[in-house]
């Protein structure tokens, strides 16, 4: 917007507007100048945010409620990198596959980490994607 004297503070801005065009401009720029690796690079190592993030869902489907946890699991970040901490982001970080995990374990009838490693450690984490990924429990 630009200023303009007298009494019109602003310009008018037209009611049809090519946002597509205007996101995907903004996007390709962010992407080619790093704009969100930079803002964790560019951020002293010794001013660590650490902000745990998990899935929204882990066993069940996504509900509009979790629409919630993710403006805060962008927000907080967000706010601490403009306050000039490093707030690097790992995503599903957590405890969410504890419950399918659990599940898994009942289905196959396993009850102790000598069953567990005797089925197969990568055999019962496949599994336990598998069962996420189609929401059961």
């Amino acid at each position: 917007m630009a200023v303009v004297s007298g009494s019109d503070r602003f310009t008018p801005v037209g009611s049809t507007m090519p946002y597509l065009e205007m996101e995907q401009r903004q996007r390709d720029f962010w992407r080619q100048q790093r704009i969100f690796e930079r803002s964790i690079e560019e951020r002293p190592a010794d001013k660590l945010f650490t902000f745990y993030e998990g899935p929204p869902t882990a066993n069940g489907a996504p509900g509009v409620h979790h629409v919630l946890s993710r403006v805060y699991k962008d927000l907080f970040p967000r706010y601490k990198t403009m306050r000039g901490f490093r707030a690097p982001r790992k995503a599903g970080w957590d405890t969410h596959g504890l419950p399918v995990e659990l599940e898994v374990e009942r289905e196959l009838g396993l009850s102790t980490k000598a069953e567990i490693e005797a089925f197969g450690i990568a055999a019962a984490e496949s599994r336990s994607c598998a069962t996420s990924r189609s929401g059961a429990t």
